[in-house]
């Protein structure tokens, strides 16, 4: 297999070359072949194989045969023997094979038949000199003549051909006398010219001598070498050594700056240079796709390569290269094709935008001028605003690689403190070779530029983990949280309290092939875990889950069973399926709240109207206080597994390329019923108060979001953060995790925020035991800890609602009391006697000219004393009341005094006594309120959460 530094993820697809079928050992080769015949557009009948004497003696096909799989067929081959005749050198035979339905021309005369109907654009097809049927995906032949892998075969020489079609042929080069043992070089599509062995005799000259040329006249001024197939001497100091090849730079270079300087040579196995030597050799130029050979973003990204090297001398060791000097953001895309196998030094600082890949391939994403953002975040979806900032984060991105082509490198690159390495944290410069390689797992994904480091790359935490959410104000807290296939039967079958044999349900089928998530008990208690850390650490009132297996209360009391081991029994219970049921789907929605804190009002309700593939859950709860709300948690249709051409919702669904992604009118149908649903479930609910939560697999900007936001819904992280992210795809940071608020709750909500536990770490870290040692021997080690860091793929949301019952004092001395649950209080104009009783209670005194209040209960660390709006009344605008002496704590006999200097007198007066307290007990920070949010969640906060 050409398994090439830039494409290390192929390998795991086992796409194999073959052992190289040297032609000039009979001198016959395939020459032509065409597998469209009779299909829709073809204008010939038939398929068929075209073979060329491309020697210079004859050869009798006596025995041999010509045979055929499919691209990935693993069976026997079918087999067409062929005729005992002799080919004569320069002469070509033609074997027919299948009549399709359509065409209207016949084949010149065939000199062979047979009955194969052979795919159009992907297959395998194999000249023998035995007719013993070859059987398997890559069969080992000592027979083997030669072979052509195309479209998607998963067997070829040297690189797979590209594929053609119903209307076009695959043609060897030089009418058949090229053959490098490379198909994508040998053959190029082109219109099918089916020759016999009565056309004119083909002449193939001898070989040409290698071409003396530089490096920089072999990469040339494009992405195209101008040497292209031929073969060349060259020299260059070795400046990187890969598994399979290694990267040498011309020394003096050619001033040019369109041209580089470097090139890879492929040698297949290990190299025997080493770095600093100054080698020569002769190889063959190619162009290698780093992808699949209908992956069009990679075959007009092709990389030039020097395959086969042969006559190799070093001139002389311990040379060096100065790396140049390069900065990003391109001027333009692909800029970075003129530094293409050079040594650089890329400047920073450069930040980590994507670490998915990190444990895998040893493969970072870096980007300059900080993160990348989800184009389709920022702005409307297909505008020229979010096309530039596309276009932006492709000029300003670069893959770091680890300067292996291995899988699973041990020790992991680039982990640092707390065996991490987060998005958000940044390095100074990365000194590497300029590389182009899959952005993907996938071999049909996206490329980019790459640097494979050569030195060292030393990051710093720059953004640094947090221990828990912090919210601004609120009584209540609500959450949601995508735990990514929370499943109590995995996908061996096995159950987490001990059956075998059992199934996931998916649409009324069940099987183990429905399961997701942990594959067996040792991984499930991994992934339990840390899920039950970060459900923990968010101590939310009320929580919604995304992903659970769909398969009743068992996966949900299974979580929450564990939560409260480890939080304290009977804290969280679950809220039971509805009546209505929770969709066919594998997995569901599901939710969790403290019946100490909240009591459900009526049963929990689901629309499982047939837009909804995993209908949305609600239940309406009521706080200690007496106050109100419904919560909606929501998982949309994902963006993924795209519709078929032809499929009857193909329209409006398939990936259009706006950046959307497949399946936006259907989340745009789900997104408009689900907002005509909340409103009917006021007037049972007693409240027209709703937050809707949950994964909504739309980013800020996209239709779905707009559908919600334009029927009245208040975004609720778009109105505290202008950067809000939960989620990482392809290096760019976006939210597909939202908190929306009905208008009525709207103002009700203090704070919302994303706890970046999961987006920002490295998958390599998570739960999952395979890839990693002791189940890999060779593979990095096992980083798992029990903690919420990498506990799922999404960031959790957070929500805080100030939902307190208010009591209101009037113009006389009263004595308000409240209620069990969190009160407002909010003092009159004469001495009030105040009482909290239990719940968290805030205390809002309004004016100076007030008379002193007393608090009679006042709990520090549950209950606030809110000052802002006297000291707004006295024209305070700093920031930190205490520390510019403006609020002042002193201790009395009857508790503690809060005195507040008034500007009129130049004197201190006491606004309020906090009975039987002393100063010492109370926090400003976390007890007193003095300063309004925005100026909190800027920096110094004088007011921490309540609750």
């Amino acid at each position: 297999m050409k398994l090439h530094p830039l494409a290390a993820a192929i390998a795991a697809l086992m796409v194999c070359a073959a052992p190289l079928a040297q032609a000039s050992t009979s001198g016959v080769v395939i020459s032509q072949f065409y597998g469209g015949g009779g299909n829709s557009g073809a204008t010939l009948k038939n398929d068929f194989v075209e073979l060329y004497n491309a020697g210079t003696s004859a050869v009798s096909l006596a025995g041999w045969s010509l045979q055929y799989n499919s691209s990935t067929g693993t069976g026997t081959w079918q087999v067409t023997t062929l005729p005992a005749v002799t080919l004569q050198p320069g002469q070509y035979f033609l074997v027919q094979e299948a009549q399709g339905s359509g065409g209207t021309d016949s084949l010149p005369t065939p000199d062979a038949t047979g009955t194969i109907a052979m795919s159009a654009s992907s297959g395998k097809v194999a000249l023998l000199n035995s007719t013993v049927a070859l059987s398997g995906a890559t069969p080992s032949s000592s027979a083997l003549v030669d072979l052509v892998g195309f479209g998607s075969a998963n067997w070829f020489e040297g690189a797979v051909a590209t594929a053609p079609s119903n209307t076009s042929a695959l043609l060897r080069a030089a009418s058949g006398c090229t053959d490098s043992d490379n198909n994508a070089n040998d053959f190029a599509t082109g219109t099918p010219a089916p020759r016999n062995s009565a056309s004119p005799l083909g002449t193939c000259g001898a070989a040409p001598g290698p071409v003396a040329a530089t490096i920089p006249q072999i990469q040339g001024r494009t992405g195209t070498s101008p040497l292209l197939g031929q073969s060349v001497r060259t020299s260059g100091v070795v400046t990187l050594v890969m598994e399979n090849g290694f990267f040498m730079q011309d020394p003096a270079g050619d001033g040019d700056e369109a041209t580089s300087d470097g090139v890879f040579v492929y040698t297949r196995t290990t190299p025997t240079v080493t770095t600093g030597d100054w080698v020569q050799l002769t190889a063959t130029v190619t162009e290698y796709n780093v992808g699949a050979s209908n992956n069009a973003d990679t075959a007009a990204h092709t990389v030039t390569e020097l395959t086969g090297p042969t006559a190799l001398s070093v001139l002389s060791s311990g040379n060096t290269i100065t790396p140049l000097v390069v900065t990003l953001p391109e001027a333009v895309n692909d800029d970075l094709e003129r530094y293409e196998g050079m040594l650089v030094t890329l400047q920073g600082p450069l930040t980590v935008s994507q670490n998915y890949f990190q444990g895998r391939y040893g493969e970072v994403t870096l980007s300059v001028g900080g993160r990348m953002e989800t184009p389709t975040n920022r702005y409307r979806p297909g505008s020229d605003e979010a096309l530039a900032l596309a276009d932006e984060n492709a000029r300003r991105r670069i893959i770091l690689d680890d300067g292996s082509s291995l899988q699973n490198p041990n020790p992991t690159p680039f982990i640092g403190v707390d065996n991490t390495l987060r998005a958000g944290d940044t390095t100074t410069s990365v000194t590497g070779v300029v590389d182009y390689g899959l952005a993907t797992s996938s071999n049909t994904g996206a490329g980019d530029y790459k640097i494979q480091a050569l030195e060292p790359v030393i990051f710093s935490r720059d953004n640094a983990r947090t221990e828990a959410p912090v919210t601004v104000g609120g009584n209540l807290k609500v959450a949601s949280f995508n735990v990514l296939n929370f499943f109590t039967t995995f996908t061996d079958g096995s159950t987490a309290d001990g059956q075998s044999g059992q199934g996931c349900s998916l649409d009324g089928s069940v099987s183990a092939g429905n399961c997701r998530g942990a594959s067996n008990i040792a991984e499930f208690t991994r992934q339990r875990d840390k899920i039950v850390a970060a459900i923990a650490a968010i101590d939310a009132d009320a929580l919604g889950l995304m992903e659970m297996q769909n398969n009743g209360a068992t996966a949900v009391q299974n979580l929450v069973d564990a939560l409260n081991a480890k939080v304290g029994p009977g804290t969280y219970a679950i809220v039971p399926d509805p009546a209505a049921g929770t969709g066919s789907d594998a997995i569901k929605v599901a939710m969790i709240y403290k019946p100490a804190r909240l009591s459900r009002v009526g049963e929990a309700q689901s629309d499982t109207d047939p837009v909804n593939n995993r209908p949305p859950l609600a239940q309406t709860f009521a706080a200690l206080n007496g106050q109100r709300f419904t919560l909606v948690v929501n998982h949309l249709k994902s963006k993924g597994s795209c519709p078929s051409a032809g499929d009857s919702d193909y329209a409006g669904n398939f990936d259009s390329g706006d950046g959307q992604g497949c399946w936006n009118a259907l989340r745009v149908q789900q997104a408009e019923r689900l907002s005509t649903w909340v409103g009917t479930l006021a007037d049972a609910a007693g409240t027209s108060d709703a937050v809707l939560l949950g994964d909504f697999n739309s980013y800020a900007q996209e239709d779905p979001v707009a559908t919600l936001t334009s029927s009245g819904f208040v975004d609720q992280i778009g109105r505290y953060n202008s950067f809000g992210y939960s989620y990482v795809f392809d290096g760019a940071s976006g939210r597909l995790d939202h908190g929306f608020a009905t208008a009525s709750l709207s103002g009700k909500v203090t704070d919302a925020v994303e706890w970046h536990i999961n987006a920002d770490e490295p998958s390599v870290i998570d739960y999952n035991l395979e890839y990693k040692q002791p189940a890999c021997a060779t593979c990095g080690p096992d980083y798992y800890t029990a903690t919420a860091y990498r506990s799922s793929d999404h960031d959790p949301m957070v929500m805080a609602l100030s939902l307190l019952n208010t009591i209101t004092g009037t113009g006389k001395r009263d004595t308000l009391v409240g209620t069990p649950g969190d009160d407002l209080f909010i003092a009159g104009g004469k001495a009030d006697t105040l009482t909290g009783g239990a719940g968290h209670d805030q205390f809002r005194l309004t004016a100076l000219g007030d008379a002193r209040d007393t608090i009679t209960d006042f709990t520090p660390g549950e209950d606030v004393l809110d000052l802002r709006t006297l000291l707004a009344s006295i024209g305070y605008t700093g920031s930190d009341p205490i520390g510019d002496r403006v609020v002042q704590l002193r201790n009395h006999a009857d508790g503690v005094h809060v005195q507040v200097y008034n500007p009129n007198s130049g004197k201190y007066k006491v606004v309020a006594a906090l009975i039987g307290l002393a100063s010492s007990q109370i926090d400003p920070a976390r007890d007193l309120w003095l300063v309004d949010a925005p100026a909190l969640k800027a920096g110094k906060r004088s007011r921490a959460s309540v609750h």
